[in-house]
């Protein structure tokens, strides 16, 4: 679901408050019935959640789910960070090798 752009682009303009359909719309060069699509995916995922204003609807991230997410992704976090930090250490030792001389 997060996988296409345009559903992450959504995504990050809600996390900063809630927004008119239109004018979310307005911000993307596809159509408002394929913007209005994705909102719905986001929707059924938990992700959006959308209220009436008169005529507007207006959307806001629902941050719960991304919050379950990051706790379920917590426990990896280390492991990634000591690869990360290993990867960062054989660059470093690449460059310093080609300063002196050395094929890397």
């Amino acid at each position: 679901m997060l996988g296409d752009e345009t559903r992450r682009e959504l995504v990050a303009l809600l996390a900063a408050g809630e927004v008119p359909a239109g004018e979310l719309a307005a911000r993307f060069p596809v159509s408002r019935p394929a913007i209005s699509r994705h909102l719905r995916v986001l929707r059924e995922a938990g992700l959006v959640r959308v209220r009436s204003d008169g005529r507007q609807r207006l959307y806001a991230l629902d941050p719960r789910p991304l919050r379950e997410l990051d706790e379920w992704l917590e426990p990896y976090r280390d492991l990634w960070a000591q690869r990360l930090d290993a990867l960062d250490t054989e660059i470093a030792r690449g460059r310093r090798a080609r300063r002196k001389g050395d094929p890397a």
